[in-house]
């Protein structure tokens, strides 16, 4: 990311919901409508820091939560064509209905299991995104050889092996070390976990 940052293909910044709340005591959540456990987020902050945030980036607001559309690489491949994205980090039970309804564009999660708040769903996000701009990894390539990317064969990767040629005993495969290139894309395919 830093790499991403330096060379100004990436810009982060961070917004607090507190900073937009106009109550006395910065609060941003209530109790729910109907009763029940936790609390919710409330309109006034978020409606107010998504659209003050819009008037400088107008891509789409991702919202993070369960019912979400799985955070899978081709989203990542699409949200880094983009020119920004507002990524929304829940908290509690999660925001008042009328937020997702009017400014919420996508709904995605990151898996099946529950986080204290999307913070880290965004920072996953971001990651996954990043690394796909043209500059970030050392080798341009490398984003589109990983394992979920389209064409290739999902989760299957081929052993990686780097210096020393042997270490206790365990020896790198001869073949990988031919400079055959064609020898060692077909050992390749032929050994992908």
């Amino acid at each position: 990311m830093k790499r991403a940052i330096d060379d100004g293909s990436l810009e982060l910044h961070v917004h607090n919901i507190r900073d937009y709340s106009t109550d006395k005591h910065k609060n941003v959540d209530d109790t729910p409508y109907g009763g029940g456990a936790g609390m919710l987020m409330t309109c006034q902050p978020l409606f107010d820091a998504i659209e003050a945030v819009k008037k400088e980036n107008t891509g789409p607001v991702i919202y993070f939560t369960p019912q979400g559309e799985r955070l899978e690489q081709e989203r990542a491949e699409t949200l880094a064509e983009t020119d920004g994205f507002i990524l929304l980090c829940g908290r509690y039970e999660g925001i008042d209905y009328r937020v997702r309804e009017s400014l919420v564009d996508i709904e995605l999660s990151i898996g099946d299991y529950v986080l204290t708040g999307g913070e880290l769903a965004a920072l996953v996000t971001v990651d996954s995104v990043v690394r796909l701009l043209p500059g970030v990894l050392g080798d341009d390539a490398s984003a589109h050889m990983d394992s979920f990317s389209p064409g290739l064969d999902r989760k299957k990767e081929h052993p990686h092996y780097t210096k020393p040629a042997e270490y206790r005993g365990m020896k790198v495969p001869d073949v990988l070390m031919s400079g055959n290139h064609g020898a060692i894309e077909q050992w390749r395919r032929d050994h992908l976990q």
